[in-house]
């Protein structure tokens, strides 16, 4: 199965509660913390929407 590896690269303060819970519930806390997470509709859900904060790759 495909993976993702998603990098926080901009900040969260001022960010919208939703959107810095988004980010949490991906393991994301600070700045250039990274995680790698299974390529799947729930996660690329999650990217969709907090797509302007991260930088994302595919790791095989």
């Amino acid at each position: 199965m495909a993976q993702l590896k998603i990098t926080l690269v901009k900040s969260l303060s001022g960010r919208l509660k939703k959107h810095r819970a988004t980010a949490e519930s991906l393991g994301l806390r600070r700045i250039s913390d990274t995680t790698v997470q299974p390529d799947n509709p729930s996660t690329r859900g999650k990217i969709a929407q907090i797509g302007y904060l991260l930088k994302v790759e595919e790791v095989k």
